[in-house]
């Protein structure tokens, strides 16, 4: 597979104020320094500890509100469902279900996630290429709105399960409309080679043998052709495009189709990339899909979540090497995972006003995970900070705590929710007791035997 195109953006990394400037939710204090909403990261951080995740309230409604806003004065008829996999905390579900939103989850354990966080059944899509059998009776005994089905092989154990416990399962079929969303290789999901999805030259006949299957109620198509998308909005067209042809065909033939899952994957400027607007997204829906007169749903979660959180570290050392100078902070890999997994590019920004307005100079930021991808960036301007100084890693909140483990017995972080001028810690820190309370040593071994 060919390497995906080079992000088109400056080579310069946006300083400190353009950072600030694109994040409405940080502000700087000349005392208390760096703000999320109105809480000193500085104030978590004594209270808390560090590396603690931090997320905003405030933003999470926000974002909600403007994607639905965005849909709504295009016209379509909508409804939004919170792509659980970006982020599982039960805070942060509440948040989102107050303002109306679904869930769509990829694993029984996000459904559960999905029905204590308050989000209705009636409300939550079931997405995957391996659904277990376990997973799907829980879908049917929740009775949840919709499955999408990945392959004719999951249909036909769907099939069974539900004709057994004598249920319907309502159904869409994701096709595959081999699209190039443009986006790391490594998440995207509309191509044919990827393994999501029914190719759309077979999806006709699929969807006839799921109109016959018992148990099985189609109500149409679903499509997803990756995550981070940030080259505009033509990937979106192109395969919305294909997926009204296909509706089309249907519709030929009689089958029913109530309904369109459109996916989710809209992009965020980590650094200063373009991003395509949610009103350029609701356009391209609008055009393309809008013709069929049908409802359409929409699985946002980076795009929700992303720049709602903040991963807070402090610094263990600054190390002055032949080449390079490191800042090694208590944050590492195993906390945030996206630098070393996609190279990916997360806003450093210090807490201290003072920091803040330092001279800076090139510094490779580390964590103490023994592995050389344990790196954050390289060659980042940012200040001399001292042992205990404080940094924020921006648009954390997706793909963050999620992807987190206890590598190097690393205990995970704590999570925080702030909200106006209030937080709360919503997952306290583990400790290493814990992690070595779900262990055990075999008798023949406690025993001293052989």
């Amino acid at each position: 597979m060919a390497a995906p195109a080079p992000l088109a953006f400056p080579d310069a990394d946006p300083d400190f104020a353009e950072l600030l400037a694109g994040r409405p939710q940080l502000s700087v204090d000349p005392l208390a320094g760096l703000l999320l909403e109105e809480v000193p990261l500085a104030r978590i951080a004594a209270e808390v500890g560090t590396p603690s995740w931090v997320y905003s309230a405030g933003t999470l409604r926000r974002r909600a509100r403007v994607l639905d806003a965005a849909l709504a004065k295009a016209g379509l008829a909508h409804s939004l469902h919170f792509a659980v996999k970006a982020n599982t905390s039960l805070a942060v579900l509440k948040v989102l279900a107050a303002e109306g939103m679904g869930a769509d989850v990829t694993s029984g354990g996000e459904l559960m996630a999905a029905r204590a966080a308050g989000i209705p059944a009636s409300a939550v899509v079931f997405s995957g290429v391996g659904k277990t059998a376990a997973e799907l009776r829980l879908a049917l005994d929740e009775d949840i709105l919709q499955i999408n089905l990945e392959s004719a092989e999951e249909a036909e154990i769907l099939s069974g399960l539900a004709a057994g416990l004598g249920k319907t399962a309502r159904v869409a079929l994701r096709v595959n409309p081999d699209v190039d969303a443009k986006t790391h290789a490594k998440i995207t999901t509309g191509l044919t080679e990827n393994k999501f999805g029914v190719p759309l030259d077979e999806a006709v006949d699929l969807y006839r043998r799921l109109a016959a299957m018992p148990g099985l109620r189609p109500v149409g198509p679903a499509v997803h052709i990756g995550s981070q998308i940030t080259a505009g909005v033509a990937p979106y067209r192109a395969a919305y495009a294909r997926v009204a042809e296909f509706v089309r065909t249907l519709r030929t033939e009689d089958l029913p189709v109530e309904r369109i899952d459109c996916g989710g994957g809209l992009g965020i400027p980590y650094r200063n990339e373009p991003a395509p607007a949610p009103e350029a997204l609701a356009g391209a829906i609008a055009a393309t899909l809008g013709p069929l007169g049908l409802p359409v749903m929409l699985e946002p979660g980076r795009w929700i979540v992303g720049p709602a959180g903040v991963l807070l570290a402090s610094v263990v050392l600054q190390k002055q090497g032949q080449a390079k100078r490191f800042l090694v902070l208590d944050a590492a890999m195993n906390d945030l995972l996206r630098p070393a997994m996609y190279d990916a590019w997360h806003g450093i920004l210090p807490v201290a006003a003072r920091d803040l307005a330092a001279p800076c100079a090139p510094a490779d930021v580390v964590g103490p995970v023994c592995e050389s991808s344990d790196t954050f960036t390289r060659d980042r301007a940012l200040p001399h900070l001292q042992p205990g100084a404080l940094v924020a890693l921006l648009d954390a909140g997706a793909y963050g705590a999620v992807m987190s483990s206890t590598y190097n017995m690393r205990p995970l972080a704590a999570e925080v929710m702030v909200d106006g001028s209030r937080f709360a810690v919503v997952r306290p820190r583990q400790d290493v007791a814990t992690l070595l309370a779900g262990q055990s040593v075999p008798g023949w071994l406690a025993g001293g035997g052989v």
